[in-house]
């Protein structure tokens, strides 16, 4: 598999998998389990999807960069 297609699905799948969580977490704190909870919470994914998959796609290139550059810094000396 290309790197390309590699970086895309694993960019789906991560944002498919925290919105789903995040947003289940946070409808269920907000409204509570009553009844149309799954309505509640699919309405949300639907939503949070929207900002994650490009999130995803475009800023984790980005904060791995930046990971990096954090990590080859030298640890300040502890006081």
């Amino acid at each position: 598999m290309s790197t390309k297609k590699h970086k895309r699905l694993f960019a789906i799948l991560m944002s498919c998998s925290m919105s789903m969580l995040m947003s289940g977490v946070l409808t269920a704190l907000n409204t509570g389990l009553s009844e149309g909870f799954l309505l509640r919470w699919l309405g949300a994914f639907g939503v949070s999807i929207y900002v994650a998959f490009p999130l995803s796609l475009f800023g984790a290139p980005r904060l791995h960069a930046l990971t990096l550059r954090l990590l080859s810094r030298p640890c300040p000396a502890s006081a």
